[in-house]
């Protein structure tokens, strides 16, 4: 396995005071596409000038992607924990990741689905060992979630695309992380672990006591909301925290949240008129 590295990057201009970067990716947002970010490498033998070129994957003639007419749907059931192994700037601008995985990547191919933290990535290359693979990531994925966090040695929920014959083990998850939390407190309470997440008000008008939600890409079920804190708990059990990597993080860390789309749904059949025009035609 590589080690970790460890890098700097120099915005060329100043970035927007209401998107505070706190860690080693967040400011390569800002930089144009061309620009080349500067490392100071540590892991062998890829030199980090090396992967201020990455190309863009190449793969064999007669590679076929899957054509996945319906579009990918998770279940929020992790099925590993998968390292981060590199990370580097591709040379279209945009930024690659290299995970070091095993279950997710039984019958892998190119150009499939795997939910990372709950962010549907699509696998652009993989390892012959089938040991590892590579995702892209854009800006916006990276403003939109808490992967902005992560760093060589940070841990990852995995899961993939669940398939026709799959079971629904949790709840319809799409991978479209729709902002992001903060951890404001994590209590024990006998073996279970009891977390409040933060979050603004226009994600938690979605999320209700006893409903589900999506965290970091793990299937949780909402225990009480706290509107006037603008916050929301939920429980994880001693089966799940082995499982997962909620408990591994720390107070004031983020989570990427995605809520039930039936609630989404909901506010936009109202929202259109829909109801209105169901009473006109009774």
């Amino acid at each position: 396995m590589a080690a970790s590295a460890k890098f700097s990057l120099t915005p060329s201009f100043k970035i927007p005071e209401s998107y505070p970067p706190k860690t080693l990716v967040s400011n390569f947002l800002t930089i144009p596409s061309k620009s080349y970010l500067k490392f100071n490498p540590y892991f062998k033998p890829s030199s980090l000038s090396h992967l201020t070129t990455i190309p863009k994957p190449k793969f064999k003639s007669g590679t076929q992607f899957h054509n996945r007419m319906i579009r990918c749907l998770f279940t929020g059931i992790v099925e590993e924990m998968g390292e981060i192994e590199q990370l580097g700037a591709s040379n279209d601008g945009g930024f690659v990741m290299k995970i070091r995985a095993k279950t997710v990547l039984e019958g892998v191919h190119l150009g499939d689905s795997i939910a990372v933290n709950g962010t549907c990535l699509t696998v652009t290359e993989f390892g012959t060992q089938l040991e590892d693979f590579t995702v892209g990531l854009s800006p916006e994925t990276l403003r939109k979630t808490s992967l902005i966090e992560l760093e060589p040695g940070s841990l990852v929920n995995l899961e993939r695309a669940v398939q026709p014959t799959s079971r629904m083990g949790g709840h319809f998850v799409q991978g479209h992380v729709d902002g992001t939390g903060v951890i404001v407190s994590m209590e024990p309470e006998e073996d279970s672990l009891w977390i409040k997440v933060k979050t603004n008000k226009s994600l938690l008008k979605y999320i209700v006591p006893k409903g589900f939600i999506a965290i970091d890409g793990t299937s949780l079920t909402v225990v009480d909301v706290f509107d006037e804190e603008e916050c929301f708990n939920f429980m994880l059990v001693a089966y799940t925290q082995q499982k997962v990597v909620i408990p591994l993080k720390k107070v004031g860390q983020k989570v990427n949240l995605e809520v039930d789309i039936l609630g989404k749904y909901v506010e936009r059949l109202l929202s259109s008129g829909f109801v209105d025009s169901f009473k006109a035609s009774l």
